[in-house]
């Protein structure tokens, strides 16, 4: 299937790193590793030219990251951080002369439709940004010759995708995976997991439980992403973290074979 190349655009929380008003150690951090931006991904494989969640800083990760084309975008679920930049692919519908296609659940188109109202009415505003809106469920579906699994995960209870492309599983978002979703997920390479803190939180693994996780589902090498201020230092975090579990960090590159 050749290799896989991705881009770690964005690994901060919702709120991302600094947090606005905060004087703490991190974010006031030198270390540019400490700075995140909101959650998400760039791939590209097999020509294809692949995004994970669009977020509220996407025009600042598409320059910082050189990204010229989007062959499709895969949202997770519908909360802001996860879908804010939607607006930012006008240049992509003009340097590829059209729409853009989406691919998501029920659950999120319904939000898109309440949040980007205007992309969704009949007589549009010249130069709104164009997309195809694909609903996918839990069947795997593909863009282009590259093949896509969905993963069913629980954002406390509320539904969020994360996706397997061969043998790269990407997890965001997610307190609690399902046995028969942690299926899919086994015999992946690289797993990109949420590790929101060091303490329990309602909605998002722990450093810990994802620890946990990880082991429990054998995984090669699993980076962990959607992380907040509370987390610590990267570096001192990572020294503490065996050598297949470590912190991704934004700018980060790997290659998946």
């Amino acid at each position: 299937m050749g290799l896989m190349d991705i881009t770690f655009l964005g690994t901060g929380t919702s709120t991302g790193i600094p947090y606005i008003g905060c004087n703490c150690a991190v974010c006031t951090s030198a270390n540019s590793k400490d700075k995140r931006l909101r959650s998400s991904i760039y791939i590209q494989h097999n020509d294809q030219s692949i995004l994970i969640d669009i977020t509220p800083d996407f025009r600042q990760q598409a320059l910082t990251n050189n990204i010229r084309s989007i062959s499709g975008i895969l949202l997770t679920h519908p909360h802001i951080d996860h879908i804010g930049g939607l607006d930012d692919i006008r240049p992509f519908n003009l340097l590829q002369n059209g729409p853009i296609n989406l691919y998501l659940n029920v659950y999120t188109q319904a939000v898109l439709q309440k949040i980007f109202f205007y992309i969704f009415e009949e007589n549009k505003y010249p130069g709104i940004a164009e997309i195809n809106l694909n609903i996918i469920d839990i069947h795997p579906f593909n863009i282009g010759s590259v093949n896509i699994t969905p993963i069913l995960v629980w954002h406390n209870k509320a539904p969020v995708f994360g996706f397997r492309i061969a043998d790269f599983t990407y997890i965001t978002d997610a307190s609690k995976i399902d046995d028969q979703e942690k299926e899919k997920i086994k015999g992946s390479k690289v797993l990109v997991l949420n590790a929101l803190r060091q303490t329990p939180h309602l909605s998002h693994f722990s450093l810990q439980e994802a620890i946990d996780l990880a082991e429990e589902l054998t995984v090669e090498q699993v980076y962990l992403t959607h992380i907040s201020h509370q987390m610590g230092y990267h570096n001192t975090i990572n020294q503490r973290l065996p050598k297949h579990i470590q912190l991704a960090y934004d700018g980060l590159k790997i290659t998946v074979d």
